[in-house]
């Protein structure tokens, strides 16, 4: 087969790479797109199997990706999805390599964090792209001798031609460019020293094993661009996981134990304590619930639709927006909270996006807008709170805007990691720093309450007893006591 060679990396006008394409992946990250997306990597960052790629001084996150790379044999421009395999020459084995530690600078193009020189190896051999099957290609990574990825491209989220058809859409694909397809689960960080491997093979046909080696650079930054600077996001990404990156574990607010003392108590109990500590504005109103009969707790996410524009639906409104990236998002236990500042006129999720967040285990969905698909929202199991059933998109009145921040629903404020609690009297956000005592106090009320109905039920009036005066509750503590024999 032949090898790459200096000739063909001069050749690559451009380098396209695709942000997340395996299921494996999309799984790590917690998100899967709708649609491809892709970032530019420059030609300069081209390097040849057995080259080291120096991790810059001052940067700690030099991460690597095995990927495959298309290679292109003739122009591309509008093909279609059957003709697209047509215009790929060569396949062959690549390494997307990166710094997280100037992520930050980038706003999302990459530029600096990936387009290095050298940041792009390929190789070592090509593998003719008409003698394979697309969909039968394995992909495999090793760092220092260790196989930590490995994976295939059968069930990718996005077909290799599929990427060649839909960027030829809108710029022509040259003879030479290189596609770099997405990496598998796996990916990780490598320190100076370290020798990466990556090997791209179909049957009888292989790539060979792509080879670099880390370095250590010894130049500082300058003071007049960005400089490297990392935060645990930033290293559990480029890990692949907090564990991975020697994080600790982010330990929620809502333990189990304070989570089943809240679901033991009534939203009523719950309001007449948080009165108590002057918070008289955190009640969601105005919703009616698919599940009356559940009581939910959970943590909230949050997403903001703001009023539609048509020009700023047009770039905010389609593909991976703000609502399916928030429904993808949303974790084991966590409830979806949606400002739709009370506008009735149109759906804000209907019955494919609940059940996604059904699927990843949310708790609830809280809207106070409408709710499309009515009847099989209702149908799940995961609880919805909303405003009224609508049949129009949410194209109508609405832009999906903004995730995780701070919002307003139902006339109640909430911040992502609020504690929200839902039952058949009504929804609460509870501050999650005062929770612990909160809910001791309304299981104590719940106690005294328990008592006054049985005392009621006996024929007693409720003058002196509710409240309790000093004999009723004399009385009462003599009750608890033999509650606890």
């Amino acid at each position: 087969m032949e090898q790459v060679t200096d000739h063909i990396l001069a050749a690559a006008h451009k380098v396209i790479a695709v942000h997340i394409n395996y299921p494996s992946r999309a799984a790590q990250r917690g998100r899967t797109p709708e649609q491809p997306s892709y970032f530019l990597k420059p030609s300069s960052s081209l390097a040849l199997s057995g080259s080291a790629v120096e991790r810059p001084a001052g940067c700690e996150l030099l991460g690597y990706e095995g990927e495959i790379a298309l290679v292109i044999g003739k122009p591309a421009r509008r093909v279609s999805l059957e003709d697209a395999w047509n215009h790929v020459q060569w396949v062959t084995a690549s390494n997307d390599l990166g710094v997280y530690d100037l992520r930050y600078a980038d706003k999302g193009s990459n530029l600096r964090s990936k387009g290095g020189d050298g940041f792009t190896p390929v190789g070592p051999a090509l593998i003719p792209a008409a003698d394979v099957d697309p969909s039968g290609l394995r992909i495999r990574a090793w760092h220092n001798g260790e196989l930590v990825q490995d994976d295939t491209t059968e069930e990718l989220l996005f077909p290799f031609a599929r990427l060649v058809a839909d960027l030829s859409q809108l710029l022509t694909l040259e003879t030479g460019d290189i596609i770099l397809t997405g990496t598998p689960a796996g990916a990780s960080v490598a320190q100076p020293g370290d020798v990466v491997e990556v090997e791209v093979s179909a049957g009888d046909f292989s790539s060979g094993r792509l080879t670099t080696t880390v370095t250590e650079g010894t130049t500082s930054f300058a003071d007049f661009g960005a400089r490297p600077k990392t935060d645990g996001t930033q290293r559990e990404e480029a890990y692949g996981s907090r564990e991975a990156a020697g994080l600790a574990p982010i330990v929620s607010v809502l333990t189990s134990e304070l989570k089943k003392k809240l679901e033991s108590v009534a939203t009523a109990t719950l309001s007449s304590q948080l009165r108590k500590r002057g918070l008289n504005n955190v009640s969601i109103d105005g919703l009616q619930a698919t599940r009356p009969d559940r009581r939910v707790v959970g943590l909230a996410r949050t997403l903001r639709y703001v009023p539609n524009r048509e020009d700023l639906f047009a770039t905010h409104g389609g593909g991976f927006n703000a609502q399916k990236r928030a429904i993808d998002s949303v974790n084991e236990g966590e409830i979806l909270v949606m400002e739709a500042r009370g506008e009735k006129g149109t759906g804000t999720v209907g019955d494919i996006l609940a059940l996604r967040a059904q699927m990843r285990g949310a708790a609830a969905i809280i809207t106070d807008g409408g709710v499309r698909d009515y009847s099989a929202v209702a149908g799940l199991d995961m609880p919805t709170y909303f405003a009224n059933p609508h049949p129009a998109v949410l194209g109508r009145r609405h832009i999906p805007w903004d995730t995780d921040i701070t919002i307003a629903c139902g006339g109640a404020t909430v911040q992502p990691g609020d504690i929200i609690v839902a039952d058949s009297d009504g929804i609460l956000v509870i501050p999650p720093a005062i929770a612990g005592e909160l809910v001791d106090e309304c299981i104590e009320q719940e106690k005294e309450e328990a008592f006054i109905f049985e005392m009621v039920k006996q024929g007693n009036s409720v003058d002196g007893l509710y409240p309790m005066n000093a004999q009723w509750r004399a009385r009462y503590q003599e009750w608890e006591g033999a509650q606890g024999d």
